[in-house]
């Protein structure tokens, strides 16, 4: 026992029922195959429920001691462990709600945990109002399942066509529930509740809250009793109840009583139509195939007891508490006793069947018609069941089909009856009392009974038999069948006989009813025109006699001849036109009757003309009858309100026709019906104007307003005149509009009603006018023009447009606007207070109307502001959403937004206006600056705060809303509510979208639950209820998304309303993006609902017939995905960031996964598709490639259809004037605009022929409109695809990028890779994939392929490191996969053709990254590799890379020369990101093709011409980089791009020779930017503003970005063209000599930067290989004396500054400069700054050494010594730092020419650096080789460099780590070893120098003491070349050296300096280096040899 006396949270007496209710819904009305299985084990769980139908579990006294120890000992709950504690409070409510249902006391409880569970969704109400909500709606789900299960029965009305398993299920069991007595329990419950008892004991336990819980609590009960009842009803439909169950029936209706007004109430009905269809035999002659089956189950045929019983039961004489419905029940007996006697098995009935009669007579006498008429028409429900009319139809038709006796004797009686009537009025006297009006009452139930056609059933079309008119037979018969059952003939002749024969010799007192009763059939576009007939036939006369009336008084004839007469008569009598005629009585020409019988017939008229268009023109037409001018006529004569009234409501149908509408116009305006033009001196208004204000008023009933209302609407819809009136007045419609809106629109609040509703009817009349007028208003620039007309003589000023007028009363505080404002204030006051009022109806949809105007007015405002505006006109407006911030006049408050807001809380029973109100808020929304006052408003008020929030959340949380496609048929009404509350969803969301983009606070943040007072990150979300927190609609739009998620089907919501889940994705993803929104909303997300994960494992969405939803939705979904993982991934929330990654890319099936902690240890380690072996289970496509599957990349493009009658191009033309961008950036054409464009084309054809063409043109108008409406389609398909496969790219490159790394181990990571690329091509270079999808997955292939490139490179770094050397194969991924990448990008990059550059710019990208795969990594220069011979090296196997980039080159050459010349283009000219990508591609190519293919293509078709040319080209562009204001760097990047390609040609020896022949270096001499080095001042500083970015560099470093490469690319030509070096020398030499200021500038700055020493070093090497007198030889034969003397000239100057270099970098300066260049490196970027700063320098000293030892060389060739650079002094020349160590040598002037001190010392200094790099370079190879052994600060330290941000190191992985100190080690030992050789460099060339020097000095030198004349320098040399300005130091010509002249003492001094500088330890020195480095280089005893020599001439110098 105590285990169930566990509690259940979901209430056992509700929650269980709702989930009964939903899987019925499901089943029967979802028609889910799945749900049917789930039915059957539902039905048998609940079948003791539906057994004791709505019996409470019962008290008992241990469920009270339980219940009341639950505050103590603590109570178990179902699904929970342990027990629960419970507050007293809660239990002491308990006990009352379990008195106040006499529920056991464990119920109660239930429901009171549940109420609170419930209690967000229902704000306001406490647990105790909510369980009492819940109890009724667990009764009314009970109820509810239970009908429809009856419903699903197969059975003799009706079919739900439902599978044959699902019907044997509900029938089985509806069956077993029956055979239990289930009539009985029915009866008794709807007997026992009724809601006034059940709200009386409510009331008493204080169990009702507000207005809205007694309206909801008295609907659950309705619902419930009402169920019940149709419980019954349905069951007799299908199948008979047994005797004694409808003997039980016929008891419970014996009690039955009438509601106040005499009508049943709708429980009452449903059980009188069970038991008229008990007693139903109609069915019987449909002769449908079951039709044997259906009488063996009918107890009526086959129990002779049962009849008897029944016979019995209605003979019975106690008369019933409803005598009339006592006598309806007896004429249904008579009448299915009447049709048994009729069948073959009626003969046994024989003794009951000939009882027919007198029961019919006794039914009649009862006034069973009347009954009918009253209390069941009269009835509310009576119109909502399609099977209570066909019922009442089959008891009409069988009374006067069966029974034409009894018809007939109804006739006699009445012609009986009208003789005694005329009598007594010919006599005077009373007519008698006793009167029976049977055929009166019968005439008027058929006319009330079919005037009302609720589901266009048109069942009256029995009543007109198709042999009556010849005419359209065929269209009737055909018709007919359209009635669902085909009835026989003979039915229908006799009914159309009746209705013929009762109009024949008509007595005067059933004229009335006779009309009435036509009228009624007369419902319908066929029946009416049988109507139309029956009077026009009427009318012919039959007989020869000369009445003046013609034929029967039944007839169009007699109607409008009558007509007529009245006319003629009240003319005559007509006085002067003056307001004394409206005093009069009711005119003697028109007797009561004769009105009544003329507004009798005029309903008639108007029932017919409205269905029949037929009939409306031939009426019209007609020469003799002119209704419109007589009815006209009439208006104007003294009649009473009411007829005049049925005039206009005739005159409306007939201006239903454009063409007779216009003509009404004029006449209207003609006959002045209100009067628009004033007589002159005429004192008063007359006309409608009139009877409004006199007469109306004081009668307080306004029939004829509400008519001239009804017609004027009519018209405006019809047609619209402009020039209505001209000539007597301003033409227009002013004067209508604006007795409108001052006569009666203002008044309406004001004036007195008898009946109270009538004041909403007029409101309602008159706004629909308005509202027509503004919804075809388009607001033209004509309008804000003052035109002018000229009347009578006189210009006046011309009337508005009435669009226009209105417009701008709404736009202006007017009294017609202020007055929409406070009806919509009292509006939202009455539905409040719940109760029904008269007039309801018309004040929900005056208030519809108010919000459309103002909907429409926000929709239409900016244009017209726009237009205002242009106009310059003086009118002043002001915008809506600006006016209704205004105070309201009634609450002194700025309430207008929040009364519009209000009416969502009634979007459950107004759907309309809730869906109105809910489209002018998200108008508003479009504006910033109302958005923080509306979000004020809203939450100024905490009630009317939570009313607002409640009612947006109740809108959205609809149940009913349904979204259906477009072409929805509004003729249902239930599905039209259903679209109107779906729209309203998608207005309330976009809403939420448009507000979410703006500053906070915002609407949307108030509505979606978020802090609107402080910070919004400060949020803290919970589900609702938590913590106080309100259900917002955040929870409402998650719940949407969540129903379902967790089936396997997926999310319902995508599958039921695609369009609203996309806008749901929307929502979401908006608030995971927005930086303020997002951590609270991901949070929620993450923790309490698990969204994205549920969401995600049913992607790819797949959703017939709504493609382009299914996509907008996967995209929101994907790019919130991108974003967790992201954000997951910062916050290192690996398990959350791994289960996501698992759903996206596992290929191997998995279950669902658990929920929460379903990671555990073993998945930790588990990889993404961990065991990816491939002997396992088969593997699944990986989801993140089954979304790809999904993009369709095909796209039909409509082809516009043959045209007969436009021309092609101007449709065209029109379309494209027609196009818009939608919210979503889509563009569009504007189908109404264009269609209005097409039509008005159209229309504008006059002439006959155009008029014929007309149908054939307006096919053809439909046939574009189709075209267009598909190719608007297309664009948003393929917006939607380009979306989708944006954010897919979003979530992949999120996936590879921001993810841990260690998460998807490597060789996943490339598969993954290589799978998405090999997809995207296959589906991109399929043959119809459309072209604008190609960007984005050119994009993506770029991303993919960088980050294949990045995963191989990695994993290759690992494996050198951990084996050493790598293996055969490339990584994981094979190499033909890599080919068939490659192949597939070319494929890829030849497919997109001549256009697209930008596209293949991202290709190009790809390519380079693809081909970098094959690059080698840079190794580091560990000086070991040489210990290998050349032999070794040469026959070394491939290695991997070499063996890919040989395949690589291979598959690129198989494309030929088609790929060539794409790429080369693609270089030369185009949008320049792709100029660059593609220069970098051929740099690439042309860098590994050996064979020179690409190089040959380039130089032979032009394009290597082209690319060099093109530098002169962009020599001002380049120019203009320079300026101070920092420009637009793309030409900067293309140089550079250039130069790069150039280099790389020219470093091959043909390519170098090529570019001389296209004269590269001629184009650089050409180019002026070089001369426009940015001055700088004293202290280096660059005039010219920085960028403050620090993006763009400043002047001076972009000037050296110019330089910099056209200095290497000399450099490289020099060096690289062998054959024509003398040549690319000279011209090199031009190129400085052109430049020479820009070069000796360079040459003279002090500056020490990496730039400038940069600048120096590239100079010096290009100096050095150019400047040489050599040159300037090869130069002689073509160049003039003057010019070589001046080139000479510069020479010297070159060299001299080259010289003096030295001193700077060399001599005692050095340490000063090094000094500075530290300085300068760590104020900018340290370590690498400072690497390249020692490199440059220590290339200066080498490039000047080497420069010093080709003039030694050069000039030696012919004499032995000739030149000499340094004097014999070891001083340094001009030292700046003071006294040196070395001996001081006086007397020698050191002006001109450094000493050789200078290169000694330069020797000692560089000996020292090279043991000091030496050891830095060994530190770091050791380090390198146990880099996992390095302490983490120092590995920290190393990666520093390579991080841009400090704290970036720390977020770095410890593997990441030691990779990036691993490359980091790599620069430093391979800068390191750069130096290492360019020391040996510079020992070795100084060694040279000394030695030739030494040798000279000590060997050759005459001093100038001993005057030998050995004149050894060669005198044409001399001549030629003057040793000063040459600069070098000639030996033996002393007058002309520059330097005081050498003597002996200088010799000797030299030699005993030489002596101590170069001694033992220096010596000692060079041979280390030579031993530690030069040997392994293989230069074995160069610096040996020479240092044996320097020593010999030391120690013997003149042996």
């Amino acid at each position: 026992m105590a285990a169930q006396m566990a509690v259940n949270s979901a209430a056992s007496l509700w929650g269980p029922f709702k989930e009964l209710w939903d899987t019925v819904i499901n089943a029967i009305w979802g028609r889910q195959p799945e749900a049917v299985h789930l039915l059957d084990l539902i039905l048998k769980k609940h079948k003791p429920d539906f057994i004791s139908l709505f019996k409470n579990p019962p008290k008992s006294s241990e469920q009270k001691e339980k219940v009341r120890k639950a505050s103590t000992d603590g109570i178990s709950v179902q699904g929970h462990q342990g027990t629960r504690l419970l507050p007293e409070q809660l239990l002491s409510e308990a006990f009352i709600l379990s008195d106040l249902f006499n529920i056991g006391e464990l119920a109660a409880l239930e429901l009171l945990l549940a109420g609170e569970h419930q209690q967000p969704h229902f704000p306001g109400l406490t647990r105790g109002l909510v369980a009492v909500l819940l109890y009724w709606d667990g009764k009314r789900c009970i109820a509810n399942s239970l009908r429809s299960l009856i419903q699903s029965r197969r059975g003799k009305t009706f079919t739900l066509e439902l599978s044959a398993e699902l019907v044997s299920i509900t029938t089985r069991f509806t069956d077993d529930l029956m055979n239990q007595g289930l009539t009985r329990k029915i009866l008794t419950l709807v007997s026992e509740i009724s809601v006034t008892a059940e709200f009386e004991k409510l009331q008493k336990a204080r169990g009702l809250g507000n207005e809205k819980h007694r309206k909801e609590i008295s609907d659950l009960i309705k619902e419930s009793r009402q169920s019940l009842a149709e419980c019954l009803f349905s069951w007799t439909c299908q199948s008979p109840l047994s005797k004694d169950d409808t003997l039980s029936l016929i008891g419970y209706l014996e009690n039955v009583t009438a509601e106040a007004d005499g009508s049943l109430d709708g429980v009452n009905l449903a059980l009188v139509m069970a038991l008229l269809y008990c007693l139903d035999v109609s069915f019987l002659e449909q002769g449908t195939e079951d039709r044997e089956d259906l009488i063996q189950a009918l107890p009526l045929l086959t129990e002779k007891s049962y009849v008897a019983a029944i016979h019995n039961r209605l003979l019975d004489p106690r008369p019933w508490k409803l005598p009339g419905l006592q006598a309806v029940v007896r004429l249904a007996w008579a009448l299915a006793l009447r049709a048994l006697s009729q069948l073959p098995q009626g003969s046994a009935l024989v003794e009951f069947t000939e009882g027919d009669e007198a029961l019919a007579d006794a039914a009649i006498t009862h006034n069973a018609f009347l009954f009918l008429t009253e209390a069941m028409l009269g009835s509310e429900g009576f119109g909502q069941e399609e099977f209570y009319t066909r019922r009442i139809h089959s008891l009409l038709t069988d009374f006067l089909a069966l029974m034409p006796m009894k018809v007939k004797q109804l006739r006699n009686r009445a012609e009986e009856d009208a003789r005694l009537v005329h009598m007594s009025m010919q006599m005077g006297s009373e007519p008698p009392a006793a009167l029976r009006r049977d055929l009166e009452q019968l005439m008027i139930l058929i006319g009330a009974f079919y005037g009302k056609d609720p589901f266009n059933l048109e069942l009256a079309l029995e009543y007109w038999c198709p042999s009556e008119s010849v005419h359209h037979s065929s269209t009737i018969t055909g018709s007919y069948l359209g009635v669902t059952h085909q009835r026989p003939p003979h039915k229908q002749v006799v009914l159309s006989k009746f209705v013929r024969q009762m109009g024949d010799l008509l007595p005067s007192t059933l004229y009335i009813p006779y009309l009435s009763m036509l009228k009624g059939l007369a419902n319908g576009p066929q029946c009416a025109h049988y109507c139309f007939s029956l009077l026009k036939v009427n009318g012919a006369p039959h007989v020869e006699n000369i009445q003046a009336s013609g034929g029967s008084p039944v007839s169009w004839e007699h109607f409008f001849h009558s007509l007529m007469l009245y006319h003629e008569s009240l003319r005559r009598d007509m006085p002067s036109v003056d307001i004394s005629q409206y005093r009069h009585p009711s005119l003697r020409g028109i007797t009561q009757r004769e009105q009544d019988g003329l507004v009798s017939f005029l309903q008639l008229t108007t029932t017919i003309i409205k269905w029949s268009e037929n009939a409306r023109l031939a009426l019209c037409e007609h020469p003799q009858w002119t209704p419109v001018v007589v009815m006209l006529g009439l208006l104007q004569c003294s009649i009473p309100p009411v007829l005049k009234s049925e005039l206009l409501e005739s005159l409306s149908a007939f201006g239903k026709s454009p063409e007779i509408a216009s003509s009404l116009w004029q006449s209207l305006e003609y006959t002045q019906i209100l009067q628009t033009v004033r007589a002159p001196g005429q004192r008063q208004a007359a006309g409608i104007e009139v009877e409004l204000n006199e007469i109306e008023s004081r009668c307080e009933e306004y029939p004829l307003t509400r008519s001239f209302c009804h017609l004027i609407s009519t018209l405006v819809e019809s047609s619209f005149p402009t020039n209505l009136g001209a000539g007597l007045r301003p033409p227009g419609f002013e004067p209508y509009l604006q007795f409108l809106r001052d006569a009666v629109f203002l008044p309406f609040p004001t004036r007195a009603y008898r009946r109270a509703e009538e004041k909403w009817e007029v409101a309602e009349a008159v706004l629909d006018v308005f509202h027509k007028l503004l919804k075809d208003y388009e607001p033209q620039p004509s309008d804000f023009v003052e035109e002018m007309v000229e009347l009578q003589g006189e210009l006046v000023v011309a009337n508005k447009s009435p669009g226009y007028s209105v417009m701008f009363h709404l736009l202006n505080d007017s009294p017609m606007f202020t007055l929409c404002l406070s009806l919509l204030e009292e509006g939202v006051k009455q539905l409040d207070t719940y109760a029904p009022f008269p007039g309801k109806k018309h004040l929900e949809r005056a208030v519809q109307l108010c919000l459309s105007l103002l909907d429409l007015t926000l929709q239409k405002e900016t244009l017209f502001m726009d237009l205002l505006r242009e106009s310059q006109s003086s009118v002043i407006v002001t915008p809506l959403e600006q006016l209704l911030q205004g105070v309201s006049a009634q609450s002194k408050k700025a309430d207008h937004v929040v009364n519009i807001a209000r009416y969502l809380y009634h979007g459950n029973s107004n759907p309309e206006v809730a869906f109105e109100s809910a489209n002018i808020l998200r108008c508003i929304a479009r504006y910033p600056n109302i958005q923080a006052r509306l979000v004020g408003d809203f939450t100024h008020d905490q009630s009317v705060s939570e009313k607002l929030m409640a009612g947006f959340v109740e809108c959205l949380d609809n149940e009913d809303a349904e979204e259906l496609g477009h072409e929805g048929d509004d003729s249902d009404p239930e599905k039209r509510l259903a679209r109107i509350r779906h729209e309203t969803r998608v207005h309330i969301l976009n809403l939420l979208i448009t507000s979410l983009e703006l500053k906070h606070p915002n609407l949307a943040l108030y509505l979606l639950g978020y802090e609107v007072k402080k910070p919004v990150s400060t949020t803290n979300l919970q589900d609702p209820g938590v913590l106080g927190c309100p259900r917002s609609c955040l929870h409402a739009i998650l719940s949407l998304l969540e129903k379902g998620a967790h089936s396997r089907s997926g999310p319902v919501l995508m599958r039921e309303a695609p369009q609203l889940a996309e806008l749901c994705y929307q929502v979401i993803y908006q608030l995971c993006a927005c930086s303020d929104t997002s951590g609270p909303t991901m949070r929620y997300l993450r923790t309490s609902q698990d969204f994205l994960f549920s969401q995600l494992q049913h992607l790819p969405f797949n959703i017939q017939g709504h493609e382009i939803s299914a996509l907008n939705q996967m995209s929101w979904l994907m790019k919130t995905a991108a974003i967790e993982l992201r954000l997951t991934s910062l916050n290192r929330q690996r398990s959350h960031t791994q289960r996501l990654l698992h759903l996206l890319l596992d290929d191997q099936p998995h279950g669902a996964y658990t929920g929460e902690g379903e990671t555990g240890a073993e998945d930790e380690t588990r990889s993404v598709s961990g065991f990816l072996h491939f002997d396992t289970v088969s593997k699944v496509r990986r989801k993140i490639l089954s979304v790809l599957d999904s993009i369709d990349f095909s796209q039909e493009v409509p082809d516009l259809p043959q045209l007969d009658f436009f021309d092609r191009a101007q449709i065209e033309q029109v379309i494209s004037n027609c196009e818009h961008s939608t919210e979503h950036g889509q563009t569009v054409c504007n189908i109404k605009l264009f269609h209005r464009v097409l039509v008005a084309e159209v229309n504008a054809l006059q002439g006959m022929a155009a008029i014929g063409q007309r149908p054939l043109l307006l096919e053809e108008v439909n046939s574009i409109l189709q075209h267009v409406v598909e190719r608007n389609r297309m664009r948003q398909s393929l917006s939607a695809k380009r979306h989708t496969l944006q954010s897919w790219r979003n979530l992949v490159e999120t996936v590879l990028t921001a993810c841990p790394q260690d998460l998807i181990p490597t060789e996943d990571r490339q598969l993954i890779i290589r799978d998405l690329l090999l997809d995207l091509h296959d589906k991109v270079l399929s043959e119809d994939a459309a072209a604008d999808l190609m960007p984005v997955v050119a994009g993506a292939v770029f991303t993919l392929t960088a980050h294949l490139s990045q995963s191989v490179r990695t994993e290759q770094q690992q494996r050198v490191r951990t084996e050493g050397i790598t293996t055969s194969g490339f990584a994981s991924i094979t190499n033909s996969a890599l080919h068939l990448i490659l192949r597939k990008l070319l494929d890829f990059i030849l497919c997109t053709g001549g256009g697209f550059q930008r596209l293949r710019a991202h290709l190009y990208g790809a390519l380079l990254y693809y081909l970098q795969v094959a690059q080698k990594p840079d190794e580091p220069e560990t000086l070991e590799t040489a210990d290998k011979s050349m032999w070794e090296r040469l026959t070394a196997p491939e290695d991997a890379f070499t063996k890919l980039q040989r395949e690589n080159l291979a598959i690129i050459e198989s494309y030929g020369t088609a790929l060539m010349e794409v790429v080369c283009r693609d270089a030369c000219d185009g949008h320049e990101i792709g100029r660059m990508l593609a220069l970098a591609v051929l740099d690439r190519i042309v860098s590994i093709d050996k064979q020179c293919h690409w190089l040959l293509y380039m130089s032979n078709s032009g394009y290597l011409r082209v690319l060099v040319e093109s530098l002169r080209q962009e020599d001002l562009a380049l120019q203009s980089l320079l300026s101070p204001q920092p420009p637009l760097l793309k030409a900067l990047y293309i140089y550079e791009s250039k130069m790069a390609l150039l280099m790389r040609v020219a470093k091959n020896p043909q390519g170098a020779a090529e570019l001389l022949r296209c004269g590269l270096v001629v184009q650089l001499v050409e180019c002026e930017v070089y001369d426009m080095r940015p001055e700088t001042d004293s202290h280096g500083r660059v005039f010219g503003q920085r960028d403050p970015s620090g993006f763009i560099p400043n002047p001076l470093d972009r000037y050296r970005q110019i330089l910099l490469p056209a200095l290497r690319l000399c450099q490289v030509i020099l060096t690289s063209s062998t054959a024509q070096h003398q040549q690319a020398a000279a011209q090199v030499l031009q190129f400085l000599i052109v430049h020479s200021d820009t070069i000796h500038s360079i040459l003279r700055c002090q500056e020490v930067t990496a730039g400038s020493l940069q600048e120096l070093s590239l100079l010096t090497g290009i100096i050095s290989k150019a400047a040489l007198p050599g040159v300037v030889v090869d130069l002689g034969q073509d160049v003039n004396s003057g010019s070589l003397i001046e080139y000479e000239g510069h020479i010297s100057r070159f060299q001299r500054q080259c010289l003096s270099l030295l001193s700077r970098f060399a001599g005692s300066e050095r340490m000063r400069q090094i000094k500075l260049a530290e300085q300068t490196a760590t104020q900018g970027d340290s370590a690498d700054q400072r690497e390249l700063m020692e490199v440059s320098i220590q290339q200066i000293c080498a490039n000047v050494m080497e420069y010093c030892q080709s003039l030694l060389l050069q000039s030696s060739l012919e004499s032995q010594f000739s030149v000499c650079l340094f004097s014999p002094t070891m001083a340094e020349p001009a030292s700046q730092d003071g006294p040196r160590a070395d001996v001081q040598m006086t007397g020698v002037p050191h002006s001109r020419v450094p000493g050789m001190g200078l290169i000694i010392y330069l020797l000692k200094q560089t000996a020292a650096d090279f043991f000091r790099f030496y050891e830095s370079h060994r530190q770091s190879v050791s380090k390198m080789q146990g880099v996992e052994h390095l302490p983490p600060d120092e590995v920290k330290e190393l990666c520093q460099s390579l991080v841009s941000l400090s704290s970036g190191v720390d977020k770095i992985s410890s593997s990441q780590r030691y990779i990036l100190a691993k490359r980091r080690l790599v620069k430093i030992i391979n800068n390191r070893a750069k130096l290492l050789s360019l020391c040996s460099y510079i020992i070795e060339t100084c060694l040279f120098v000394l030695w030739r020097h030494l040798e000279y000095y000590m060997l050759h030198c005459t001093p100038v003491d001993t005057q030998d004349s050995l004149l050894s320098v060669r005198p044409s040399f001399r001549s030629r070349r003057p040793e000063d300005s040459f600069g070098v130091f000639p030996a033996t010509d002393v007058r002309s050296s520059g330097l005081s002249r050498v003597s002996q003492q200088d010799l000797d001094q030299l030699q005993n300096d030489m002596d101590c500088s170069f001694g033992e330890s220096l010596q000692k020195k060079l041979l280390d280096v030579e031993g530690l480095y030069c040997q392994v280089r293989s230069r074995y005893t160069f610096i040996q040899a020479l240092v044996r020599r320097i020593r010999g001439l030391l120690r013997n110098p003149k042996s």
